[in-house]
């Protein structure tokens, strides 16, 4: 069976936000605070969707997971506490919202996404990659570092407490 990325399509909207609602309720069971304030939500992935920066996982022919790869310079890393970024010259990319759908989950497609997002982003020319989430996200910690990314300090999504994210930099 075929696994691979594309660009998402406006039509894959739906079977986006079904995804994200799924990983919602999945970092709610965990005890985690984070995309419980409404974000990430449809507009936003519109936005991405027009920008041509979100991503779906495609497993055969099904859509089992989202992302964004983010190409221009995010604002929230801009300033970073507790550390400093590595390579903070050269452009980098930022991998957000990712998600696998619940029917999926459990088949190391997390661990594929990851991959075929940074290879994009090296083909595009890219070398630097960031990424955050917060700190009860231990799930997610564990991709990212399994992926060789190194904890760089802390950036904040927004100005409350929940805001703080652990912020990762990978350089090849």
């Amino acid at each position: 069976m075929a696994v691979y990325i594309r660009s998402a399509k406006i039509n894959d909207l739906d079977e986006i936000m079904l995804i994200i609602d799924e990983a919602k309720q999945l970092l709610k069971s965990d005890g985690s605070p984070q995309w419980q304030d409404g974000t990430p939500n449809s507009d936003m992935f519109q936005e991405d969707i027009k920008k041509n920066r979100c991503y779906v996982l495609i497993v055969g022919k099904q859509i089992a997971g989202v992302a964004v790869l983010m190409t221009t310079r995010d604002p929230h890393y801009t300033n970073i506490e507790g550390g400093v970024w590595k390579d903070n010259r050269r452009q980098y990319a930022t991998i957000h919202r990712i998600a696998i759908s619940d029917r999926y989950r459990g088949q190391h497609l997390g661990e594929i996404f990851f991959s075929n997002l940074i290879s994009h982003g090296v083909m595009l020319g890219i070398r630097n990659f960031r990424i955050d989430t917060h700190a009860m996200n231990k799930k997610m910690q564990h991709l990212i570092k399994k992926f060789g990314y190194h904890y760089r300090g802390i950036i904040y999504v927004n100005s409350t407490k929940d805001g703080a994210r652990y912020a990762y930099e990978l350089n090849l």
